[in-house]
């Protein structure tokens, strides 16, 4: 035997006598010829298969986190309605720093043209527009207006910030102006009108505190007859009664466009365009040279 063939021998433990194997088979044999016969259909075994992966199947659909079986679902956009878009509105507006400067500055930009207003503390109003050649020009003392309402900074500062109570002060402000038509007096429809465009200036064109700004928002969400258009160019779009139409900018809480707006001088401009009119409004420190 050599150096390999002593290793193998060692590392492999040596078979079983031959004896032993013969007693073994033996009985093996004995055992086979005792115990009955039956034989097994290979249909059945396939079928106990099959069994038994669909009960594994409903065991593991029923575990805790399992899979669920088709196509994971899809992410469903919310519908935002008109409704939560002005309250939005009013919440941005409610948080919003009160703004400071020397002049209150409106610009609007239609197919009428582009009109630019300064107003100061003390009630004087310079204008820029397509008369003035693109020069500033002073035009006087002249009182900022809620439609029908003149009103001065220090009013609008203390307007209600309450919806209801603010409805109310434009109400009787209304009732109580000397605003006229050809006809006469306002009807009681043109003092409805008014009051829809006196809370509409007050997010879109006047210096109102925020607390005043939010009010008017939530007064305009709870209108009667406010009509949601949507997204639109520029934000989200509203169908006010009388075909008035205002779109708001959900990012800012703020007026993007409008079909009408009031001048200082309490006159109501409607756009023929289908997009309005541009509307911005904020304090500066200076008016341009």
């Amino acid at each position: 035997m050599n150096d390999l063939q002593t290793l193998r021998a060692t590392l492999i433990p040596a078979g079983p006598a031959q004896d032993v194997v013969d007693r073994s088979r033996h009985r093996l044999q004995n055992r086979m010829l005792a115990a009955p016969r039956r034989r097994v259909r290979p249909y059945a075994i396939g079928a106990g298969l099959v069994a038994a992966a669909a009960a594994a199947a409903v065991v593991v659909a029923t575990l805790p986190g399992a899979p669920a079986e088709g196509p994971p679902p899809q992410a469903v956009a919310p519908v935002v309605t008109g409704q939560q878009v002005l309250l939005a509105a009013a919440t941005l507006a409610e948080h919003a720093p009160a703004g400071t400067g020397n002049y209150w500055y409106i610009k609007t930009v239609s197919d009428k043209g582009v009109y630019e207003y300064w107003f100061n503390a003390d009630g004087h109003m310079w204008f820029r527009g397509e008369k003035t050649k693109g020069r500033v020009q002073p035009l006087g003392r002249f009182p900022l207006r809620l439609a029908a309402i003149e009103v001065t900074f220090e009013q609008l500062r203390t307007l209600p910030a309450d919806p209801a109570a603010l409805r109310d002060w434009l109400v009787n402000a209304i009732a109580h102006s000397d605003t006229r038509t050809s006809a006469g007096p306002l009807t009681a429809s043109e003092r409805e009108r008014e009051l829809l465009l006196s809370m509409v200036s007050l997010v879109s064109t006047l210096p109102a505190p925020p607390a005043v700004r939010a009010a008017a928002f939530r007064s305009i969400a709870a209108y009667p007859g406010v009509k949601d258009l949507g997204p639109v160019p520029g934000g989200h779009g509203f169908l006010l009664p009388d075909d008035y139409r205002l779109v708001v900018d959900p990012s800012t809480g703020r007026i993007n466009r409008t079909s009408m707006y009031v001048a200082p001088d309490g006159a109501i401009y409607q756009v023929a365009d289908p997009q309005g009119a541009q509307v911005s409004a904020d304090w500066t420190d200076s008016l341009p040279k």
